[in-house]
């Protein structure tokens, strides 16, 4: 077995892993979510990489010949060094990838104003990635992040249809488009919040373009496999998903039902051994 891994530090990168099971089915799948030590959202870049390493070695170790990183905080502090440094000393015909990069490059295509805003973790957004990955590929589009502190939390208590969903997403909504009017396209900075999604939708102007990233990621992966056949044929295709998790397994499944709405069978692991 060499499923894709997906890694999250909690529940979000769960979104990511119901569009990848959806529209590429045949594939094995192993999901990691880092839950005793979530959340990353406000921790150091040195702890997130340290985390999403042990992470991605451990998937590595259980047979994934591609992990992705289905967290954008990790994505944001991690992906780069684990790529340049970790990669060649463990195996360098592994990879890993991230979400970030597949919503930067197809935001060009999508924003008419060339006003972008988004909308994710204090750690995302001071990493500044989301800005820096754009001007790579669209110098001429102007970025500007809101973190969203409260909003995976809201989502995880099981609070996201609730009037103080609405509460809060609105409040964060309106001083992002309060310090840029001319955003007419959100990026969903988070794999938490397309759980959050009529909340936002009702809380972004009209006529404004919501972009989540799981068909984003979906559709990167797709031409990945077709640029790295080679990839392709090395991962495995069962149809079978397994779940890990380093927290109390009842407390992921109860979580992971709101995400994927299907009971599901969780393994306890340790990171640190």
């Amino acid at each position: 077995m060499s499923p894709i891994g997906i890694f999250d530090s909690g529940y979000g990168g769960l979104t990511i892993l119901q569009q990848l099971r959806h529209h590429l089915p045949q594939y094995d799948y192993l999901y990691l979510g880092d839950n005793a030590r979530a959340p990353y959202g406000s921790r150091s870049f040195d702890v997130v990489y340290q985390f999403t390493r042990e992470a991605v070695l451990k998937l590595f170790d259980l047979g994934c010949q591609l992990v992705i990183l289905g967290c954008n905080t990790a994505s944001a502090k991690a992906l780069r060094t684990i790529q340049q440094y970790d990669l060649p000393q463990y195996d360098p015909s592994r990879r890993v990838l991230g979400v970030i990069r597949p919503t930067v490059e197809r935001i060009g295509n999508i924003t008419e104003s060339r006003h972008v805003g988004y909308v994710a973790t204090e750690g995302t957004v001071m990493s500044n990635s989301y800005e820096l990955e754009i001007a790579k590929f669209f110098p001429d589009i102007k970025v500007t992040g809101q973190a969203c502190p409260l909003w995976a939390a809201i989502v995880e208590a099981g609070e996201a249809d609730t009037d103080g969903a609405d509460y809060f997403v609105k409040k964060r909504i309106s001083q992002l488009f309060d310090r840029d009017p001319l955003i007419d396209t959100l990026i969903l900075g988070c794999t938490h919040y397309p759980m959050l999604m009529k909340s936002i939708e009702r809380a972004v102007p009209a006529g404004t373009k919501i972009i989540p990233q799981g068909n984003l990621v979906v559709e990167s992966l797709e031409k990945y496999f077709e640029c790295h056949p080679d990839m392709d044929a090395r991962c495995s295709k069962n149809g079978t998903t397994r779940f890990m998790t380093t927290e109390n397994p009842e407390r992921f499944k109860q979580c992971a039902q709101l995400f994927l709405h299907t009971d599901v069978d969780v393994e306890r692991i340790d990171l640190t051994l």
